[in-house]
């Protein structure tokens, strides 16, 4: 919780012309400016934005959010010439990615100046940054003259808000305001790639797939090559259970008849269930609250929707969620990532 309750201020720019001299995006950047913490939203989810080389700033975020302060937060940029504000040096196989994936999802670790507050950094070495493809953030990123910090704008632990509502749900009293630009567009976060070795290393799975870098930059490894090593997370979404919904959610592999068998025992129990499935196999299940989040034909649309759904379920009373597994191929990676760390258990 923060020490501070705000009258959290509400822009709605969705429906107006968006560049830095728009006056909500001017007075949202003046907050930033600041010092204080703006929601706003990116092509991927709704972030939460502070001075990203003012301790003080940086500490709203995570005091808003009830963040682990070992958990590193991403540096948001308005342009490449912002890089160099805040990392050492860029390798060459960093400037192929920028080049072929920025403006867009992805987020590369370099080595940092140190220009980075310490707790964006969480004390390491190395920093993470993005530069956002949406409108709302572009504009308000420019407006702010600096280098922004933001992770995704909900209580730490709870799915990611893909609109403002969501970030109002969970950081009403806690934050300065939030910016409406409407509905995000890939709904989840970044893909984050680690670029400070020889081979890069996908430490979290995105919108752009392992498939997608490599066509840039050849081989990549993946975290899970590593999973041995205990170590602090260079990149959010490593180490902390993320994106739960209010009720224990499991998260099942197997078929319908499975799943179907698992929501009869507890629906025997008196447990409301709840069930995240496919649209494929939605209208199979009885004697539970069902949801779908997509096709399994469809896995970026599965991606836009899933932390809406998992979402929704919070006001469905719900004593229990069971969740439908997806392909891991393209951004499935990212979709089963989230829904794993979403998961209280997985039954195989």
């Amino acid at each position: 919780m923060t020490d501070k309750q705000y009258e959290t201020k509400y822009w709605n720019v969705e429906h107006e012309q968006i560049d830095e001299h728009n006056e909500h995006i001017k007075e949202a950047a003046a907050a930033i400016q600041h010092q204080e913490a703006v929601a706003f939203p990116t092509e991927t989810v709704y972030g939460l934005g502070a001075d990203a080389t003012t301790t003080e700033a940086v500490h709203k975020i995570f005091q808003a959010k009830g963040r682990p302060g070992d958990n590193p937060l991403i540096v948001h940029i308005a342009n490449l010439q912002q890089v160099e504000t805040v990392a050492e040096e860029i390798p060459d196989q960093a400037r192929k990615l920028m080049d072929a994936f920025w403006p867009g999802s992805l987020t590369v670790i370099l080595k940092s100046n140190g220009a980075s507050a310490e707790n964006v950094t969480a004390g390491l070495s190395t920093v993470g940054v993005r530069m956002p493809d949406h409108p709302v953030a572009r504009a308000l990123l420019t407006a702010c003259k600096l280098p922004v910090a933001a992770p995704s704008a909900n209580q730490s632990g709870r799915p990611s808000p893909t609109t403002a509502q969501h970030v109002l749900d969970d950081l009403t009293g806690k934050v300065y305001g939030v910016v409406d630009g409407g509905p995000t567009g890939v709904g989840v976060e970044s893909t984050v790639v680690d670029c400070t070795a020889e081979t890069a290393v996908i430490l979290r799975p995105g919108g752009v797939t392992k498939e997608d870098l490599e066509a840039v930059i050849g081989p990549v490894k993946t975290a899970s090559d590593f999973k041995n090593e205990r170590k602090q997370p260079k990149a959010p979404g490593m180490k902390y259970t993320h994106y739960a919904p209010n009720a224990p959610f499991w998260l099942m592999e197997g078929n319908v008849n499975t799943i179907q068998n698992e929501i009869n025992r507890l629906h025997k129990e008196g447990k409301r269930v709840g069930v995240m499935a496919s649209e494929e196999h939605a209208e199979q299940y009885q004697h539970a609250v069902v949801k779908s989040c997509g096709s399994k034909e469809d896995l970026k649309e599965v991606a836009h929707k899933i932390y809406h759904c998992l979402r929704s379920f919070n006001n469905e009373d719900v004593d229990i969620i069971l969740g439908e597994t997806f392909p891991k191929e393209g951004v499935g990676a990212a979709v089963m990532n989230r829904l794993e760390k979403a998961a209280t258990k997985v039954m195989k």
